[in-house]
């Protein structure tokens, strides 16, 4: 699996200067984290994912979470299991027989509800956890994160040798981490638990929509999550505990729930979020997409990288913006190459910005990590546009 596989070769070397990497659920953590990147959520009612992903309906499709907890009906939870069991078995004979080749078999994700499901679920797979990446913990908290580690623990220590290990991505949605009284001592503790769990952990979710649900606010199509300040405050506190260089680890922002295809009107508009939607067969941009776009370039402007996707036309808009600029990697080279001692500052190759050495040293790995995955760039194809709003710059 590796992103922009829908590329024939002569649109991959024209648009790239580094292609991605291949990957598969055997990979290093330190490349799954970031491949993760745009999940699509499903509910694990859906008789056809074997089917979908056999037949490749979702084009550019490489990270999948089957959704046991708010996307089924609470009365529904025992079938859920049942049909989600039925459909990696299915996978599982597709790749037995060789109508699926294990390079078409994006990472398979599990949003459990609770821990003993996630044990229950583990013992159920039997041989078939081999197609499992690993499994997304809701509300997680310092009441149930050590057990969901433990449960992982666990399998790691009675696993087949060939196995793959299976990650743990908690979600951050509860009340404790959102009222600001309770926030400090919470992420703290939680972050506690991941440092102990380090290796288990793939990536650190934010469910902003279960923060705003305590609130009684929702954004509208037209602003981003950045935009509600309650929400803003709280992504901006686990970000300053979870998201710190020396840690590693790698947050996921929150998911952007509008996915219409028909234009809701004007109001946003920039000539090369056009030519880029273009490119990928997403004309007209709708607002939706205008917003989506402007959420996702401040994730990264805030350092997280990865998002939940509810709709499978966010998939290409998300990625695209995920792929590194010429400019971007070189700058990123050139900090690392000169990061001897001898030089405390460099000017870019582009002539239009200073690279300091240390300070920007771990930008540059994080870029660095990020083009493996999705790749590098020519010159001529940035992804990365401005965005403007009524005339003015809007980030």
């Amino acid at each position: 699996m590796r992103y922009f596989s829908y590329l024939s070769t002569q649109e991959e070397m024209a648009k790239f200067h580094q292609a991605p990497v291949y990957f598969n659920n055997t990979s290093s953590r330190d490349i799954l984290s970031y491949a993760a990147g745009a999940a699509l959520y499903t509910p694990a009612t859906r008789l056809t994912v074997a089917e979908d992903i056999l037949n490749q309906k979702h084009e550019g499709l490489v990270s999948i979470v089957l959704d046991l907890e708010d996307a089924i009906g609470d009365h529904q939870v025992e079938m859920a299991e049942e049909v989600l069991l039925q459909q990696l078995f299915k996978l599982d004979s597709y790749l037995e027989i060789g109508t699926l080749d294990q390079e078409s078999l994006p990472l398979i994700f599990i949003r459990v509800r609770h821990p003993e499901q996630l044990e229950t679920l583990i013992e159920r797979l039997a041989e078939r956890i081999v197609l499992i990446t690993g499994f997304f913990f809701p509300k997680f908290s310092l009441e149930n994160g050590e057990r969901y580690f433990r449960i992982l623990e666990t399998y790691q220590q009675h696993k087949a040798p060939e196995a793959p290990v299976l990650y743990g991505s908690p979600i951050l949605e509860s009340s404790e981490i959102m009222y600001l009284e309770q926030r400090l001592p919470t992420l703290l503790g939680i972050k506690a638990i991941l440092d102990r769990n380090k290796e288990r952990v793939l990536n650190v979710r934010i469910g902003a929509t279960d923060f705003s649900s305590l609130f009684g606010v929702r954004r509208s199509v037209h602003h981003t999550i950045y935009d509600i300040t309650t929400i803003r405050n709280c992504i901006s506190d686990i970000v300053n505990i979870l998201g710190r260089a020396e840690d590693g680890y790698v947050i996921s922002g929150p998911v952007w729930e509008y996915f219409s295809r028909q234009n809701s009107g004007a109001g946003v508009r920039d000539e090369r979020i056009e030519r880029i939607a273009g490119h990928y067969g997403l004309q007209p941009v709708t607002q939706s997409d205008y917003g989506l776009i402007r959420e996702v370039l401040l994730d990264k402007e805030n350092g997280l990288i990865g998002k939940t996707i509810i709709h499978p036309s966010q998939l290409k808009i998300v990625q695209s913006l995920y792929a590194v600029t010429c400019e971007e990697y070189q700058d990123a080279v050139n900090i690392l190459e000169n990061c001897d001692g001898n030089r405390g500052v460099i000017r870019s190759d582009h002539a239009n910005k200073m690279n300091e050495i240390k300070p920007h040293l771990n930008w540059a790995k994080r870029i660095l990590a990020q083009a493996a995955v999705y790749g590098v760039l020519h010159d001529q194809e940035n992804v990365q546009p401005r965005v403007v709003y009524s005339g003015q710059a809007y980030v």
